[in-house]
């Protein structure tokens, strides 16, 4: 896929310090986690697949936790249609989309429980259902 010009210096710099590490939604997250007790490890390797990671694992159970961008990862609520080179985007994102879906399929082919969260979820809500993953059975609010 060819590198799509950016349509203004403006819109360069702000895709450039796009982080995909220890974003604010994956530190909240990992706050609450670690305050309940909870120890775990962040940005490991997919295993199996190359140039994947994951945002937030807990080994010893497999459970593997992704928080994904709402504009990267094309969430139904708040994804949004770049105007400027928007068929370089549309197939940018489908295949990230696809990219997902493939890891997910991967990860639970192989024994994991795979927990897909957006950006926008409360931090709260995403801690409990995580919890009730790692530690089922357990009261975990």
């Amino acid at each position: 896929m060819p590198e799509p010009v950016p349509s203004s210096a403006a819109v360069s710099a702000r895709m450039s310090r796009q982080g995909s590490r220890d974003t604010a939604p994956e530190v909240a997250v990992r706050r609450l986690l670690h305050a309940s007790g909870l120890r775990y490890r962040v940005n490991v390797p997919v295993p199996g697949m190359a140039r994947r990671t994951i945002d937030i694992v807990f080994p010893r159970t497999k459970v593997a936790v992704f928080l994904d961008g709402c504009f990267w990862h094309g969430c139904p609520q708040h994804a949004t249609q770049p105007k400027s080179n928007a068929e370089w985007w549309r197939t940018k994102l489908d295949k990230n989309m696809s990219r997902d879906a493939e890891t997910t399929e991967h990860l639970r082919d192989e024994g994991w429980t795979v927990l897909r969260f957006w950006e926008h979820e409360a931090p709260e809500d995403v801690a409990d259902v995580v919890r009730g993953a790692v530690l089922p059975g357990k009261p975990h609010s």
